[in-house]
C-alpha cells in the first residue's frame, strides 16, 4: 500500500457535526474526497441538505443531511441509529459543532456559560458516547474533536472564559476517552485551530490587528487550512495516533 493509499476512506461512513459550514463543511468535504460516506449533523435542516448535495456533487461520494441538535440526546441518538441504519457503519466521528459568546467575565451571564460547556463540551461528549458504543460493537472507530488553541492560552483582547473552559475540558476528555476505548480499537484525537476565517470570528478591525501581530504567519487560516488534518487523523496514516491534540495556529503560540 502506498503513503497516499493510506489516507483513503473508501467504504467509512463519517459523522460532522455542525458540518453544513465553515470549517465543518471543510471536513466533511475533505472526507469525501477520500472516498468516505458522509453525514452532515447540525440543527437546520435546510443548510445541511444544501451543504450535503454541494458536497455529494463535488465528490462523488453520498452525503447525506440529518438534523441534530447535539444538546439533545435523542436527538444524537437518532443521528447515530440512522447513519449505521443508512449506511452500515459508523467509523468516524468529527465533533466539530461549536460557539464563541464575547462578554466580560464579571458580566458574564450564567445562560451563557451554561449554553457554551453545553454545546463545545457536553454536546460532544453526547455525541462521543453513542458514537462510542457503536464503536464498541464494531471494529472500533477514530473520534476527532475540534478544540482550538484557546485550550491553552488565554484569548487577547476578546473576553470568553467560557470558551476557554469548554475547549479545555475537550482536552482532558480527549485523554481519558483514549485511555478507556483504547482496548475497542477506538483512537480519539483533537485539533487545535488557531484563528480561522470562519463566522465565529469578529468583524472588529482592531481586534483583528491585534491577533495578526502576534502570529507569525500575518494572515488568518481558512477552513481548508484544518480539513488534511482531520482527514489524517481519521485515516490509516495515523494508526499510531491517539490521545494527541494538533495546533493549527500561524505560529500564535509560538511567542
Amino acid at each position: 500500500m502506498s503513503v497516499l493509499d493510506r489516507f483513503r476512506l473508501d467504504g467509512d461512513t463519517a459523522i460532522v457535526t455542525g458540518g453544513n459550514r465553515g470549517i465543518g463543511k471543510a471536513i466533511a468535504t475533505g472526507m469525501a474526497e477520500v472516498g468516505a460516506n458522509v453525514v452532515i449533523a447540525n440543527r437546520t435542516p435546510e443548510s445541511g441538505q444544501e451543504a450535503a448535495a454541494e458536497i455529494a456533487e463535488q465528490t462523488g461520494s453520498e452525503t447525506v443531511a440529518i438534523t441534530a441538535d447535539v444538546t439533545d440526546e435523542a436527538e444524537v441518538q437518532t443521528l447515530v441509529r440512522e447513519t449505521v441504519d443508512r449506511f452500515g457503519s459508523l467509523d468516524v466521528l468529527v465533533n466539530n459543532a461549536g460557539v464563541a459568546i464575547h462578554e466580560p467575565a464579571e458580566e458574564k451571564p450564567l445562560e451563557s456559560w451554561k449554553k457554551t460547556l453545553d454545546i463545545n463540551t457536553t454536546g460532544a461528549f453526547v455525541c462521543a458516547k453513542y458514537a462510542g458504543q457503536e464503536m464498541i460493537d464494531s471494529d472500533g472507530g477514530v473520534i476527532i474533536n475540534i478544540s482550538s488553541m484557546s485550550a491553552f492560552v488565554a484569548n487577547y483582547p476578546q473576553r470568553q472564559v467560557d470558551y476557554q473552559a469548554s475547549k479545555g475540558g475537550l482536552e482532558g476528555m480527549k485523554l481519558q476517552l483514549a485511555s478507556e476505548w483504547a482496548e475497542h480499537g477506538i483512537r480519539i484525537n483533537n485539533i487545535n485551530p488557531g484563528y480561522i476565517e470562519t463566522d465565529i470570528l469578529t468583524d472588529d478591525e482592531e481586534m483583528i490587528e491585534t491577533w495578526q501581530s502576534e502570529m507569525l504567519l500575518d494572515e488568518f487560516g481558512t477552513p481548508e487550512d484544518i480539513a488534511p488534518l482531520a482527514v489524517y487523523l481519521a485515516s490509516d496514516a495515523s494508526s499510531y495516533v491517539t490521545g494527541s491534540s494538533f495546533v493549527i495556529d500561524g505560529g500564535y503560540m509560538v511567542r
